[in-house]
């Protein structure tokens, strides 16, 4: 019997380590619809799931180009 691996919450910092993406990018990419989409995990606090980011990095989108 197999077991699924459970999906990590990243903290932004880990985000940016493991995509190699400045903070600036990521919001902004968030606000284009480029980049997965936060989760809010407390008041103050939030994180983006692993799965969600490992996908993205596999297949990131190509940008449309202006032509």
């Amino acid at each position: 019997m197999e077991f699924e691996k459970p999906d990590r919450i990243l903290r932004l910092k880990s985000v940016i380590e493991k995509t190699g993406l400045s903070r600036s990018t990521v919001y902004r990419k968030i606000d284009d619809g480029s980049f997965p989409r936060q989760i809010k995990i407390a008041e103050r606090c939030v994180g983006w799931r692993e799965s969600h980011i490992d996908k993205w990095l596999s297949h990131p989108p190509v940008p449309k180009s202006g032509m």
